[in-house]
């Protein structure tokens, strides 16, 4: 993998990264409610994005720098994973957290003062795992979908 490659791949985790945190920051002080007033429609939903953004993006960084570390950055279709992964993780994470909230997969979140700390948290690990949530999402629609080919 050539070095501009491997500098783009961490800057732009790392902007993924801290980015999130600092959107989450912007949202819960309503600063960027005030600035884009039809947020508050989606308000929880982009705390899932971001916590899952932070889970992928940790995620790809600790890879990322174990494979440089060790130089086994040498494949040139691996850059797709460390760019596309965060993303896909962003929307899994929300969708993960609406099936919970929907009752198919069931866990319980505890209220804390009215905010929404389990769920978020939930967006996170599955971020982190995408890979993982993604083989078990797709072990639960097969037993849910089976078909019968009689």
């Amino acid at each position: 993998m050539k070095t501009w490659v491997k500098l783009f791949i961490l800057m732009y985790l790392s902007v993924l990264f801290f980015g999130s945190f600092f959107a989450i920051g912007a949202l819960s002080t309503g600063v960027m409610e005030r600035t884009f007033p039809v947020i508050s429609d989606i308000e929880v939903f982009l705390y899932y994005f971001f916590a899952g953004a932070i889970g992928g993006s940790l995620r790809h960084l600790y890879l990322f720098c174990v494979h440089y570390v060790k130089d086994e950055l040498d494949n040139n279709r691996v850059w797709i994973m460390y760019i596309f992964y965060p993303i896909f993780a962003t929307g899994t994470a929300i969708v993960a957290v609406t099936i919970i909230d929907s009752g198919i997969l069931s866990i319980q979140f505890t209220e804390y003062d009215n905010t929404p700390y389990a769920p978020i948290s939930v967006a996170f690990f599955v971020g982190f795992g995408f890979n993982r949530f993604i083989h078990k999402l797709n072990e639960v629609s097969k037993d849910l979908f089976v078909t019968n080919n009689k």
